[in-house]
């Protein structure tokens, strides 16, 4: 690969060589017998990488927020819908939702912070809900929701309630047992912990989920995201046929596709594992160094990125570009309301999988340096 600037961002991330080759697959009929098995083994692919056996992916052209767009086929006009709200992204599915007649109730955690499972089980307990969303990682504040227990508290008080859980910075990164957890849909994208190029929706509904799709007493109120249209076509490519309603994006489904091969050949269980040590070991050095991470506590850290207080005095203008000059792109901060004081830096994908590149000991090198040069770190 040409030497380049590290996107050390929480996505996209870097991207492997053999991805980046398969972006430039020659133009291809979406029909072509050769794309039409590409197509249905990444849609098999996805169902791995969340441990599934029964789920439907979708794969469908756009970027993740598609994916809260897709539960215009869940909500209807009414519906009330608990957000268990870790930041930025709870506060904007909230919104979406909010935009097909969805009665949105906010159970919100100070900044770092998730809410409790006694705070889960009193809301849930309190009213009944069609939907329990919960952001597996918030891409603001690098904040780790336990979606396992969520979806415990949410199904042993209302077994028919809908679990949805925003993996986008959270699949291919963090630890998901769909089924075994008992979670009804994981929406992703493609840029984050599944290593491929931004412009693909992915989102995994479970059987439950399909049939309350099917069951809803109103018309779907969308046409792109309606999954009348887009289940036969997976079910066609997933039994190796072509099929029709709107052009996928063939090259990033030939990436996708390079990309799964990788994250699969090994136990998910070593992708879990091998993010979990990085994360925790990049933690320890960065407070080591004197700083204080956004994420109250270790186990409600993200294990695919790290939010990062900056020191008083120094600015993040004064830090991302020092960084970049070194060779490695990181993020400012979010927050709606501690966006300025705090920066944001990925690990996940090859940069945490594959040692010998180097990218984690270079952010860290890069870190040191520039907090030396600000005067933080004593040289």
């Amino acid at each position: 690969m040409a030497p380049h600037k590290l996107c050390m961002i929480p996505g996209p991330i870097e991207f492997h060589e053999d991805v980046l080759a398969a972006m430039g697959t020659p133009a291809t009929s979406h029909v072509d017998p050769n794309f039409i098995p590409v197509f249905g083994e990444s849609i098999e692919m996805v169902r791995k990488v969340v441990l599934s056996e029964k789920a439907q992916p979708f794969i469908v052209s756009g970027s993740g927020t598609l994916g809260w767009d897709m539960m215009v086929n869940l909500i209807e006009a009414g519906d009330e819908v608990l957000v268990i709200n870790t930041g930025y992204f709870g506060d904007h599915f909230a919104e979406c939702l909010e935009v097909y007649g969805a009665k949105i109730t906010h159970l919100r955690a100070p900044v770092g912070g998730r809410p409790s499972n006694d705070e889960i089980k009193q809301a849930v307990a309190g009213k009944k809900y069609k939907m329990v969303t919960v952001t597996h990682v918030d891409t603001s504040t690098g904040v780790l929701s336990d979606i396992k227990s969520v979806a415990e508290i949410v199904k042993a008080n209302s077994p028919e309630t809908l679990v949805v859980v925003d993996g986008v910075c959270s699949v291919g990164s963090e630890e998901i047992r769909f089924d075994e957890w008992n979670l009804d849909v994981v929406i992703t994208g493609s840029q984050k912990g599944l290593g491929v190029p931004p412009g693909l929706s992915i989102v995994i509904a479970s059987p439950h989920a399909i049939e309350v799709f099917k069951s809803r007493k109103t018309p779907v109120p969308s046409y792109y995201s309606n999954w009348n249209k887009w289940i036969p076509i997976m079910n066609a490519y997933e039994s190796r046929k072509p099929a029709y309603f709107a052009t996928p994006a063939v090259q990033l489904i030939y990436a996708l596709h390079s990309s799964l091969k990788r994250i699969t050949s090994q136990p998910m269980e070593n992708v879990f594992d091998k993010h979990r040590q990085v994360a925790s070991n990049f933690r320890k050095t960065v407070q080591d160094l004197g700083f204080k991470l956004l994420a109250h506590t270790e186990e409600g850290a993200a294990n695919g990125m790290t939010a990062i207080w900056l020191p008083e005095g120094i600015t993040i203008p004064q830090v991302v570009p020092s960084l970049a000059t070194k060779g490695v792109q990181i993020a400012g901060g979010l927050h709606k309301d501690c966006a300025p004081k705090y920066i944001r830096i990925g690990h996940m994908g090859i940069s945490v999988m594959e040692d010998e590149r180097g990218h984690i000991q270079k952010v860290i090198e890069s870190f040191k340096q520039t907090f030396t040069e600000l005067g933080y770190i004593k040289a």
